[in-house]
């Protein structure tokens, strides 16, 4: 059947331009304008790809008390999310083709929206052993990452680095020196000290950038930084983007939206892995993400129960949800006039999209027809108790925001809205 979406302000991420527009598709497939067989009106609202989260913590294997894909589908359904891309820090990690086997089929059969996995780049993500990356991505790893388990190792991050360059692989590496950041919870500075939280100086993300980018000279790998928090590291990357480096960066949407001050009276939900930011160096972020040195903002989605959020700041888990929250927290970067919404579409579609090498995230004919419809004005209040996540850690219980999607379509079929 070939359906026409009508009357909408369509975001093409590849252009970076917005304009009055009609997409049609069949078969689950964006194709030219032909004669329709059924139609959608879009009312006016936009209509663009569907988000590609990358990053995003799922509880299975181990915690399915904390998330299972089937809430982490409907949250992502219902946040606009069409893509998500987990992460491997789960108990066991995912290390084996075996457990990457058994997590795809699980995904496939319960989760609504599309799911593609990272694995492991060290055995149970310790440091000590890399992983057997040609077999995991022939099983369908599409991405290598020990996440925030820092390789201390550089002998050994160089070998996995090598190794993966051979294979054509993707490592996402968390830039962060270990040494200086363990056991700390906040960013250094009159705020932490005030407070008395053991705190980390933003050099030490610096530190970590420049170490990994220094072997990625060496083996020529392909490698991305997952979170990019502080100004201190913007200028490094860029040197390195401009020397030609197979280097890409991406930023977490509550690094972009919060800073070390929504803290406040030691709330946990607002403890973040790297901890929040100075409000100077929150700016120099977004201005990253407008001069295209930040590619991908994602939510970093990680759910934690009560148990393990509702104690001393210190020893509370760190994360967030944030599935649900990704668009319309990054709407207020649009509504403020801090970024475009074109742009913003962009790093959080095509840009994710083109590093994992997917076809979705664009509007383009023969794309996978993943798309959302979403109305930038409607206000609402949020309400964490009614968030679809398991967990309901969100830092924006409360906040007021701008921003919902209508409609979320995944492979042509409406999952959300309509």
């Amino acid at each position: 059947m070939k359906t026409l979406l009508t009357n909408a302000k369509v975001i093409d991420p590849v252009t970076e331009t917005i304009s009055d527009g009609e997409i049609m598709f069949e078969d689950g497939i964006i194709i030219p304008r032909e004669k329709e067989d059924k139609t959608i009106d879009c009312q006016g609202l936009y209509l663009s790809p569907g988000l590609i989260d990358l990053g995003v913590k799922v509880g299975e294997p181990g915690e399915r008390h904390k998330e299972s894909y089937k809430s982490a589908g409907a949250a992502a359904a219902a946040g606009g999310v069409t893509t998500i891309v987990t992460r491997p820090d789960t108990h066991p990690a995912i290390d084996t083709p075996e457990v990457l086997e058994f997590i795809r089929r699980r995904a496939h059969e319960v989760c609504p929206v599309n799911v593609v996995h990272m694995a492991a780049l060290t055995k149970e993500r310790a440091g000590r052993e890399m992983t057997e990356i040609g077999f995991l991505k022939d099983a369908g790893a599409i991405a290598f990452t020990d996440f925030n388990n820092v390789v201390r190792n550089s002998k050994i991050l160089s070998r996995a680095l090598s190794y993966a360059k051979s294979m054509d692989a993707l490592v996402i590496g968390h830039p962060q020196d270990p040494d200086l950041s363990d056991e700390t919870v906040a960013t250094s500075g009159k705020f932490a000290s005030l407070r008395g939280l053991p705190s980390v100086t933003p050099l030490a993300e610096r530190m970590g950038l420049d170490r990994d980018m220094a072997l990625v000279e060496l083996t020529g790998a392909q490698y991305h930084f997952d979170q990019i928090t502080t100004a201190r590291s913007i200028p490094a990357l860029e040197r390195a983007k401009k020397n030609g480096h197979k280097v890409t960066a991406g930023t977490s949407i509550h690094h972009l939206t919060l800073n070390e001050f929504d803290i406040a009276d030691y709330r946990s939900f607002f403890k973040l892995d790297p901890p929040l930011r100075s409000e100077n160096d929150r700016l120099a972020i977004i201005d990253a993400v407008n001069s295209g040195v930040i590619d991908v903002i994602s939510s970093f989605h990680t759910p934690q129960d009560e148990e393990s959020k509702r104690l001393p700041f210190e020893t509370a888990a760190a994360g967030a949800v944030g599935l649900e929250t990704l668009l319309p927290a990054s709407l207020q970067l649009f509504h403020n006039q801090s970024v475009s919404l074109a742009k913003l579409i962009k790093t959080m579609t095509l840009n994710p999209a083109t590093l994992l090498g997917l076809p979705s995230g664009r509007i383009t004919p023969g794309a996978p027809a993943d798309l959302i419809i979403f109305d930038t004005d409607v206000p609402f209040i949020l309400d964490r108790e009614r968030l679809r996540s398991k967990s309901k850690n969100t830092p924006f219980d409360g906040h007021k925001m701008q921003g919902r999607v209508m409609q979320t379509i995944v492979n042509g079929k409406t999952i959300f809205g309509g």
